[in-house]
């Protein structure tokens, strides 16, 4: 059903191009260095996967900001056949800095265009957990659902999305400020695995530590059980960055547990790989609340 608005989202869904283009989703590319080229996050598995294994193979990987005059150029595409209102879902806005300068865009455009409206929402999801997001919103749009409609819903179930990650690399949580040098150290000596989630506030903390990586999929995985404890039939996003053989391993556990459940295994986006590492873990499903 053709709709009155347009729902776009950011590379940093992590769903895959193919999903993005048999659903007409338009997103914007974070932009990423790796070994002094400049790369675009276009979302497809080959791509993931290639950038993963070179990061095995010890070289670094950059992201940037996506700046103002990028958000604007994005948005005014959009307005090709008319100018439509717009939902635009991106990451949790304490983990982007990117956010602001989507603002400033859509700022600088609505005294350019009076009668555009862009409502960036604040999604408080990042990765897989914005790429469920994305998924039930589509599912509203086309539906024939009304952009009100959709926004209501938003509000009302963002925070019911799940987010459970673990990272077999402290070093690159060290580049990035998140541990200190000697955390990282003594973490990597002793096999110490943090299970990190995404309370309300959006943010990334750690809800357990413990030793070995197969403890850290064993954890995600009772915390899954004491999310969800009824009859229903769950859906599960499950994002590895090159660890497929451990995505395979808590799908199975999934569906022991939840034999009616639909799992999805998908790689990566690069631009949170970029700051957790080859090997990072994450799954994410709807629950009635957020916890550690």
């Amino acid at each position: 059903m053709k709709q009155d608005y347009i729902i776009a989202t950011a590379s940093t869904c992590d769903l895959t191009r193919e999903y993005l283009d048999e659903h007409n989703i338009p997103f914007i590319s974070y932009s990423y260095v790796m070994d002094g080229k400049d790369y675009e996050d276009d979302c497809r598995e080959e791509t993931r996967m290639e950038t993963y294994r070179q990061m095995r193979e010890g070289k670094l990987l950059s992201t940037s900001a996506i700046n103002m005059y990028t958000y604007r150029k994005f948005f005014e595409g959009l307005f090709s056949d008319g100018i439509k209102p717009i939902i635009f879902l991106d990451m949790t806005r304490p983990l982007s800095s990117s956010y602001k300068y989507c603002e400033e865009a859509i700022a600088d455009l609505k005294e350019e265009y009076p009668d555009s409206n862009i409502i960036n929402v604040d999604t408080r999801c990042v990765s897989g957990g914005l790429g469920m997001l994305v998924k039930h919103v589509c599912k509203m749009y086309e539906n024939g659902e009304p952009m009100d409609k959709v926004l209501e819903w938003i509000e009302e179930n963002k925070l019911k999305i799940a987010h459970r990650f673990t990272v077999d690399d402290l070093n690159y949580l060290k580049r990035g400020g998140r541990v200190s040098n000697a955390s990282a150290l003594v973490g990597t000596l002793l096999s110490i695995k943090p299970v990190l989630y995404v309370p309300d506030e959006g943010t990334l903390v750690a809800s357990n530590k413990v030793r070995g990586r197969k403890a850290a999929l064993s954890s995600i995985i009772d915390s899954i059980k004491s999310d969800i404890k009824d009859e229903q039939r769950p859906e599960f996003l499950i994002n590895h960055a090159d660890c497929f053989a451990d995505a395979e391993y808590v799908r199975d556990r999934i569906l022991e547990a939840y034999p009616a459940a639909k799992v999805t295994i998908s790689g990566l986006g690069v631009v949170i790989g970029a700051h957790c590492g080859p090997g990072l873990f994450t799954v994410f499903y709807m629950t009635d609340a957020r916890r550690p």
